[in-house]
């Protein structure tokens, strides 16, 4: 983008930590995420919705209740997609705990 001059915005950070997900690249997503400030743009509804969906499709649970956790500080408020995706996250991360056999 650069390379052609044009300037990305939230719209094209949403749409490339979205990208990031569908792929199973959430490292990627939280990369992109992290950058939009030094961008000088701000994440929104959609950037963190996207990057807790990839923390959530990478069984990342931790990382997507950290992430909702700081909306509200960078004035974003969460809504129904951000909670299911969370929701979703901590569903697998039970999941995959339930799997672990304690040691006999």
């Amino acid at each position: 983008m650069p390379e052609a001059r044009v300037v990305p915005d939230e719209i094209t950070y949403s749409a490339g930590i979205s990208a990031c997900s569908k792929g199973g690249q959430w490292q990627l997503a939280l990369n992109l995420l992290s950058v939009m400030p030094e961008a000088r743009v701000m994440p929104n509804q959609i950037s963190y919705n996207a990057a807790i969906s990839a923390c959530e499709k990478g069984g990342q649970w931790r990382l997507s209740l950290n992430l909702m956790s700081l909306m509200p500080e960078a004035r974003v408020v969460p809504d129904e997609i951000t909670y299911s995706a969370a929701i979703s996250a901590c569903e697998k991360g039970q999941l995959a705990l339930n799997s672990v056999k304690p040691d006999s």
